[in-house]
């Protein structure tokens, strides 16, 4: 049976919930680092290429982000109050696209011409956050996902695409206007994310699919239309799976997650990251046995 991931987008406390999650279902049986195929996107890429390359992602996490022992590390994707204006404008333009029907490279573009004009941290120091996947090999079967800022055409890197790991994480995560868009080959490329937070119709065709979501999917019966379009959205792309003979699993965060974040508010703060981490551990323990059924 072939088998698939997908790992959503989430900011730095994203990487550490989905990290914990994925590292309390591995103790409980779960091998996700035999999976055939793993789609990562911006926090997702993170976990994705670490889970592929076989790092202790625990260790990742208390070197980047602290642990519950020494508590939060200061790092340079905690959140900054000056981030504010840039965030709402980003909603702005996220809902705008959320809700346009058809092709969104327009929306996209505007996002990427947002990115690109943004008073942001150098490249270079951005992609040095992802440092330990320096002159690492592509993890076989792994993929993660990014947009060009001037076409808006959205971009799946994997082994075959020549681009070294590193630097296609660093795109996957390069959030518009709150990190530096990355450039490869004279083209500069922002945060899969933008796109989907999930992109889980890119793993169409596996016979099993794990759906990771940092995000919720919104309510049935909410009245307001942003979120139900974002419902909509999500729907389609598990839509596309099931037409494609694939037996989607979706594990969202629980209430503990959503406390701790606020409801998703604070996704971008890196001083909750090492509690997320913790969260992620405790909820792996209450869905293994619902998950372990759907993967075996």
């Amino acid at each position: 049976m072939s088998r698939a991931i997908v790992l959503g987008g989430g900011g730095p406390v994203g990487i550490a919930w989905e990290s914990g999650l994925v590292v309390g279902l591995m103790q409980r049986g779960m091998h996700l680092d035999e999976a055939d195929r793993v789609i990562g996107t911006s926090a997702g890429s993170v976990v994705g290429a670490r889970l592929g390359l076989g790092r202790d992602l625990a260790a990742e996490i208390a070197r980047t982000y602290g642990s519950r022992a020494t508590g939060p590390r200061a790092t340079s994707q905690n959140y900054d109050a000056s981030m504010g204006p840039r965030m709402a404008r980003l909603r702005d333009i996220m809902t705008k696209a959320a809700m346009q029907d058809g092709p969104r490279e327009d929306v996209l573009r505007e996002m990427g011409q947002f990115a690109v004009e943004a008073e942001t941290a150098p490249e270079e120091s951005f992609i040095s956050f992802f440092a330990d996947l320096d002159g690492a090999a592509w993890p076989k079967g792994f993929a993660c996902t990014a947009v060009d800022t001037e076409s808006g055409e959205f971009v799946v890197w994997d082994e075959r695409s020549g681009v070294p790991l590193q630097l296609a994480v660093a795109t996957s995560c390069s959030v518009p206007g709150i990190f530096p868009p990355i450039s490869i080959n004279g083209v500069r490329y922002m945060d899969g994310g933008m796109r989907s937070a999930l992109n889980a119709d890119m793993a169409a065709g596996a016979e099993s699919v794990l759906v990771v979501a940092v995000t919720a999917t919104p309510p049935a019966d909410t009245t307001m239309p942003f979120l139900a379009r974002i419902r909509q959205l999500r729907e389609a792309e598990l839509g596309v799976l099931a037409d494609s003979g694939s037996k989607a699993t979706v594990i969202e965060p629980d209430a503990a997650f959503n406390e701790l974040t606020g409801g998703g508010l604070y996704l971008m703060d890196a001083s909750r990251a090492a509690a997320a981490y913790e969260v992620g551990l405790a909820q792996a323990e209450q869905e293994a046995e619902r998950l372990a059924a759907a993967w075996s």
